[in-house]
């Protein structure tokens, strides 16, 4: 067969020898050792020459690591292989809607600081004090989180990530990749570092610190691939000794079509089942937030640590909001039913322990956040590191079956069991401050626009007005109780209230009556701290303002009605059959007389006159008696002159018993004893509105007599009673001066009676 030649160089029929020549001599001048790294070339003998040239595409990575590496860096030689490495830009800042006030005051100390700059003044005294006040709200909002707050403060954008801490807490660290399988999932990161000397086995969910980072880890969210990769790790930490510490901070696990099918929930099943039979020490910590079976799958652990604003739930609160309100806007609520915080956690013995956080959120200082996560795992290993292999694993065992508690054998009520679910309020949307004073405001211009016609609809309008805005400013004070902490203080000292007095004659114990006073105290220093305080005291002027309208309204109706039923007695009392005969008679005697003035009537015209004007005043007097009035006094407008020194005295001598009246009733209210019993029939009041009784109605009751015998008894003095006859008297005097010496009634109007008393 003849020899096959393929590009000049002959395939059959000659050695390899013969073929390729002595690389050893050179002989086409390419050293076999080079062959990799230089270009590939084969000479016929006839001169033709084939060369192939290999060129990749893409950028090229420095691997394993840069040619000019420093091996100073923390950890060693080893960072360079990690891909996390220090953002070239930092993070802007992102500002929560909680935190929106403390903006405001941020902005008020960089202005300061900008004018002093550009003026040379001093306003260092000025950015103190505002800087303390920054200080003092920012511990007043963090140290009072609501629940849906601390999980805002968990999905914060710029909250530090597992390798942040990571890389802050070990000495060295190198992360291991693949799940053996095919695939590197960047959403769990698995690797070996050391703290203190000592070798741990790292893995967790990382998320991304942008939005680019965020794609690539795919938020955090793991897959089949990312689990897998976690289980082959454990095995290795198992056989190596090595103890296991697992960073939680995930939404749950990628819930994709592609994950399903290649058995994400066997690989989270898989991994719970030999996590509980690993023979080293696991510690799990939650940084940020903890969903589902997503974050179970590296959390089956000895200890459980969360960190303080760290949440750790079987469903995001707005996906159980979806479910049971059907609506996301009941998040806060849903958040605030599921216990997902690291203190309620703790309280129901799920998380083990709480590593604090600085104010403002881990993000406001990672570094020191990181150092009190590695304290926490010195800690906890050290005591974990006591167990053998047998301990631990009943400890971790023991960990998981005392979570929960049922009992059997109780029977249920027929009744209950049928509906055993308790129906939820519906959510109702709560207005803004903006639209209740558009409202009252608009309430307003109809009670104006209403006066001296048909005001039923106004009328109306107010209680409903008022209720409304009443439900609001009891919303925003438990809000603000709650916010500062005083919704336990204000429970037990009620408890010990009730316990302390049987009696409404019962004085209350001076230890308690102390502990009243320093609880009002601290409440009304600690209000204004409270983050809806701006809210309550808006919403409190509304409800002030619309009751005094209400009070207005209600004296207008009730002079008008009384002013009516005064009109309509004098009416039927002046239109008796023999009275308007005797005016009628005696009008025609004065025109028959001829005479135009009544100074010029003669005697006994004049007697006829004032005997008929008695019997109007008489026939007056008891209508008004008819309606309850007592009539104390009868005056006439006095044409002339004399008699205004006197009425003025005496108006002076009134004004100034009334004054000391009203000074007297102050004095005795500010007294000891009577305070005592108006704090007590206030808390008495507000126990009849939450569980009304007739023996609570009954100490309301008596304690209000109490009260009104007190005032009653004190303002009935020997000098008051003195002063009120000698003010009588004078009273009397001035009137018969006016009325004139001889009892005549000269410059009178029979129909005017002016002074009147209900």
């Amino acid at each position: 067969m003849s020899a096959i030649r393929h590009c000049g160089v002959p395939l059959g029929g000659n050695s390899a020898s013969d073929t390729f020549g002595s690389f050893s001599k050179d002989v086409y001048g390419v050293p076999l050792k080079a062959l990799g790294r230089s270009r590939l070339g084969f000479r016929e003998r006839s001169n033709v020459i084939l060369a192939a040239k290999i060129v990749r595409k893409g950028k090229t990575h420095e691997y394993p690591w840069p040619n000019d590496a420093s091996p100073n860096v923390k950890g060693g030689v080893l960072y360079h292989l990690s891909h996390f490495k220090p953002l070239n830009e930092k993070p802007k800042p992102v500002t929560l809607d909680f935190e929106k006030p403390l903006v405001s005051l941020q902005k008020k100390i960089n202005d300061v600081r900008k004018m002093a700059a550009e003026t040379g003044l001093d306003f260092s005294d000025q950015i103190i004090s505002l800087e303390n006040k920054y200080q003092q709200a920012l511990k007043d909002l963090y140290t009072h989180l609501t629940p849906i707050q601390r999980v805002n403060i968990a999905r914060h954008p710029n909250r530090p990530t597992f390798l942040d801490h990571v890389f802050n807490i070990t000495e060295k660290f190198v992360e291991l990749h693949g799940d053996r399988c095919g695939y590197d999932d960047p959403a769990i990161v698995t690797g070996i570092g050391t703290i203190d000397g000592r070798r741990y086995m790292f893995m967790g969910h990382q998320k991304g610190r942008n939005t680019k980072e965020n794609i690539q880890r795919n938020f955090g969210m793991p897959t089949p691939h990312g689990y897998r990769k976690a289980l082959r790790m454990m095995y290795y930490a198992d056989h190596h000794g090595f103890p296991i510490v697992t960073f939680i901070d995930t939404p749950g696990a990628f819930a994709d079509l592609k994950s399903e099918e290649l058995g994400q929930g066997e690989a989270i099943a898989n991994n719970l089942r030999t996590m509980f039979g690993l023979k080293v020490p696991i510690l799990s910590i939650v940084i940020g937030e903890g969903g589902s079976g997503g974050a179970l799958a590296i959390g089956c652990a000895n200890k459980l640590l969360m960190l303080e604003n760290a949440v750790f739930y079987v469903a995001s609160p707005e996906a159980c909001a979806a479910i049971l309100w059907k609506s996301a806007k009941a998040s806060p609520k849903a958040a605030e039913k599921l216990k997902i915080t690291a203190g309620e956690l703790c309280k129901l013995q799920i998380a083990d322990g709480i590593i604090p956080e600085p104010l403002g959120g881990a993000h406001a200082d990672s570094a020191w956040t990181s150092h009190q996560i590695k304290k926490a795992i010195t800690e906890t290993m050290d005591e974990l590191g006591k167990m053998n292999t047998e301990e631990l694993l009943k400890h971790r065992t023991l960990k998981f079956r005392k979570i929960g508690g049922f009992q059997e054998g109780i029977p249920i009520d027929p009744k209950r069991k049928v509906n055993m679910k308790k129906k939820e309020d519906p959510i109702v949307s709560r207005p803004s401050n903006e639209e209740l004073e558009g409202e009252v405001e608009k309430l307003k211009e109809q009670i104006l626009n209403a006066k001296g016609s048909s005001t039923e609809q106004s009328d109306s309008a107010l209680p409903s007005m008022i209720d409304k805005i009443q439900k609001e400013v009891d919303i925003e004070y438990s809000k603000a109780l709650k916010a500062i902490g005083f919704e336990d203080k204000l429970v037990m000292l009620r408890e010990e209230y009730v316990k302390s007095k049987h009696s409404p004659d019962q004085l209350l114990l001076p230890s308690l009556q102390t502990k009243i006073e320093k609880l009002r105290e601290e409440l009304n220093q600690s209000l204004p701290n409270s983050p809806n305080y701006s809210s309550l005291k808006f919403k409190l002027d509304l409800l002030k303002e619309i009751s005094k309208a209400k009070s207005l309204s209600e004296k207008e109706k009730k002079a008008v009605s009384l002013k009516q039923e005064i009109n309509e007695k004098f009416k039927v009392a002046l239109d008796t059959e023999s009275l308007r005969r005797k005016i009628e008679a005696l009008k025609d005697e004065v025109a028959n007389s001829g005479v135009s003035s009544f100074e010029n009537l003669d005697d006994d015209l004049k007697d006829k006159v004032a005997k008929t004007k008695k019997e109007i005043e008489a026939e007056l007097a008891n209508a008004l008696k008819s309606l309850n009035l007592d009539v104390e006094a009868v005056d006439t407008k006095s044409k002339g002159s004399d008699s205004q020194p006197e009425l003025t005295y005496v108006k002076h001598r009134i004004d100034g018993l009334s004054e000391e009246i009203t000074a007297k009733i102050e004095d005795i209210v500010s007294s000891t004893n009577l305070k005592n019993k108006i704090e007590l029939l206030k808390l008495e009041i507000a126990n009849v509105e939450k569980s009304p009784s007739v023996e609570a109605r009954n100490k309301v009751e008596a304690l209000q007599q109490q009260i009104k015998q007190h005032l009653m008894d004190s303002i009935s003095s020997s000098e008051l009673k003195q002063k009120h006859e000698s003010l009588k008297a004078e009273i009397s005097e001035v009137l018969g001066y006016a009325a004139g010496s001889n009892g005549s009634l000269n410059n009178r109007n029979p129909t005017d009676v002016s002074s009147l008393t209900v």
